[in-house]
């Protein structure tokens, strides 16, 4: 008498958890045997897709039989060919490896006789079929999430700050989800002004409670979700683009689009650690007089106690006293203290600076128009070109795309100069209290607090030299306070305010510099 094991087959975890498919195999499979006088050895159930022979049911019933040499068992029955797999090129090479071990397989519902050649054919359909009905399925998904995201929707797991959500009707989406979306967009936000390392970031957003790798936190911050974009991708003849998504944005595409030139940038800039020794508030924040490089900070032993220098690497050499370099830094910073009872005068040219600010923006906006104005033209006359049949249609794409994308961008420029309500003097007097209580306490201050200070005040390094601190970029608002205790200590009753002395850091483009004088 035969042996024949029985190979059940489901497809999906719902049918294994239901059993109706698993016990209807077994009871066909068990009539089939008995029937035709065969010894059932074992039963194998399988929950594995059929696309491959890597399945762990099918892999421990092979090694079964190659140990025992197909001394017990002579055939494998599954009730239909798609049970047995529906990857036609791997069919055919396990049929050949079971021949080989002496072992015939057979669907008891789409019988063949392998000695016939013809039924080698009957063979190729019923192994083709299944694959076929595969590959028909596969391809509906795929269209169809192809086009969802052509309709806006988003596609798979939502990315952080984001969460899977489904309305009352069924319809799947996704919506921001806190705390999680505020972090994100803090991240966002710092990473446009620059100036943090990746490790930085990362270590800061995990603090607040935002739990990813260091991969997938990259990763995501490229995602043009975040802005309300759905990428397409190419398809066949079919160039990849963007359309706008139906969930709610996270950031502003402006926002977005600086986060990428900061992360694509060949050489990202690193901000200055805040931890620090007590004695060294300024290390990391000092370029070297001789080579430009950042001075670190060490203590040196004496015969008593330690001294502390700012120094450069051994090869360049350059060595200066610590204690010398931050009483020289005091000093400096007293120019940046609000002179008492001149409130007025700081909000009268902080004022009118920031209407002449708001008019080189209506300048900036003016150019703006007139460039999308140009670039429409342009599309228009591609149009023409095309249907003159002087263009080629993959040109006409091409060009139209990248003149889409240019005014895109624009459009997105001219958002961020949409008109601002900000309430100046109110404003101004808040920094003016923080700039006296900050300056004034600077000394009290812990090195933690100091090295922040130092940090907001100089986005770049410092150099200290000839006795006197130089920098190439100071804070806007701290440079103007500077400049008008200035103007305020050389002339009392008029102010002489020379803009174009901080033209190269505090002045928008559209504004010419010039001297303006503004009698208070």
């Amino acid at each position: 008498m035969k042996i024949a094991d029985l190979y059940i087959r489901v497809s999906t975890d719902e049918q294994s958890d239901k059993g109706y498919s698993q016990r209807d195999q077994d009871e066909r499979l068990r009539k089939y045997c008995d029937y035709h006088n065969l010894k059932i050895g074992q039963v194998i159930y399988e929950d594995h897709s059929a696309k491959t022979f890597n399945r762990p049911e099918w892999k421990k019933l092979l090694i079964r039989i190659k140990k025992q040499k197909g001394n017990q068992t002579d055939i494998i029955l599954f009730t239909k060919w798609d049970r047995f797999s529906r990857n036609t090129s791997d069919a055919y090479q396990m049929i050949s490896t079971l021949k080989k071990l002496g072992i015939e397989p057979q669907a008891i519902e789409q019988p063949l006789d392998m000695a016939i050649p013809e039924s080698k054919i009957m063979l190729a359909i019923y192994l083709a079929t299944p694959e076929v009905d595969n590959d028909r399925r596969a391809l509906n998904v795929i269209n169809g999430m192809r086009r969802a995201k052509k309709e806006g929707r988003f596609m798979g797991v939502a990315p952080k700050g984001y969460a899977n959500k489904i309305t009352e009707d069924g319809r799947k989406y996704i919506g921001l989800y806190e705390p999680e979306a505020k972090i994100m967009r803090w991240a966002f936000e710092k990473l446009a002004e620059g100036g943090y390392s990746q490790a930085e970031m990362l270590r800061t957003v995990n603090k607040q409670g935002l739990k990813t790798s260091r991969n997938n936190f990259w990763s995501a911050l490229k995602n043009p979700v975040y802005c309300g974009k759905i990428y397409v991708p190419k398809n066949k003849d079919e160039e990849g683009y963007f359309v706008q998504g139906q969930h709610d944005p996270l950031i502003s595409e402006s926002l977005f689009n600086r986060v990428q030139e900061v992360i694509t940038q060949k050489k990202p800039v690193h901000k200055t650690s805040i931890a620090s020794l007590d004695e060294l508030p300024l290390r990391g924040f000092l370029a070297c007089p001789r080579c430009n490089k950042t001075l670190t900070g060490s203590p040196s032993k004496g015969r008593t106690k330690y001294y502390f220098y700012y120094h450069c690497n051994s090869i360049c050499g350059y060595r200066i006293s610590a204690t010398m370099l931050n009483k020289a830094f005091l000093k400096d910073i007293e120019k940046y203290k609000p002179l008492a009872g001149m409130e007025d005068v700081y909000v009268s040219f902080i004022h009118y600076y920031y209407k002449e600010r708001m008019s080189g923006k209506n300048d900036l906006r003016k150019q703006i128009l007139s460039q999308i104005t140009v670039l429409n033209k342009r599309t228009t006359k591609l149009r023409e070109l095309l249907l003159n049949e002087e263009l080629e249609a993959g040109d006409y794409r091409l060009m139209k795309f990248e003149n889409e994308e240019k005014i895109k961008n624009l459009e997105n420029d001219l958002m961020e100069l949409a008109t601002d309500r900000t309430n100046v003097p109110e404003t101004v007097k808040q920094m003016i209290n923080a700039a006296l209580k900050i300056v004034y306490k600077y000394p009290e201050q812990t090195v933690s607090f100091q090295r922040k200070f130092v940090n907001a005040i100089y986005p770049q390094k410092l150099v200290f030299d000839n006795g006197t601190y130089r920098t190439t970029k100071t804070n806007p608002g701290i440079a103007l306070i500077a400049l008008i205790n200035k103007e305020l200590c050389r002339n009392k009753n008029g102010i002489e305010l020379d803009f174009s002395s901080l033209s190269h850091q505090v002045i928008p483009l559209g504004f010419e510099p010039r001297t303006t004088t503004l009698k208070v």
